[in-house]
């Protein structure tokens, strides 16, 4: 059985976002990642006081993307459920990214 390793890049700046296996640790749904702490590999994510609401998964932070190094920050690149639907636990705290942005590069590995 093959293993499947998901690796997501902020293309600008070439900073390394997450990087886990597909599963509970890299969470597809709705055309959306959900990362799990253990695959996040930067702290360049900065929570705004921007709140969002979901009618089905409730309410979220708007997070913004700050690579440093003199790079702009790109605005609301992520979000965070910070009141989410217990239905819904691998969305729960977790960090999100669109997995349609046309600054990240979302690369899905075989091994």
């Amino acid at each position: 059985m093959s293993k499947r390793t998901v690796r997501i890049t902020h293309v600008p700046s070439n900073v390394l976002i997450a990087e886990g296996p597909l599963g509970w640790s890299m969470t597809p749904f709705e055309g959306n990642w959900y990362i799990s702490g253990k695959a996040l590999r930067t702290d360049a994510f900065c929570t705004t006081a921007l709140p969002g609401l979901c009618p089905y998964k409730f309410i979220y932070l708007w997070l913004d993307f700050d690579p440093g190094g003199g790079k702009p920050p790109t605005k609301r690149l992520g979000w965070r459920y910070v009141v989410p639907n217990p239905l819904f636990p691998f969305i729960a705290f977790r960090v999100a990214v669109p997995g349609s942005h046309p600054e990240l590069r979302i690369e899905i590995e075989e091994s």
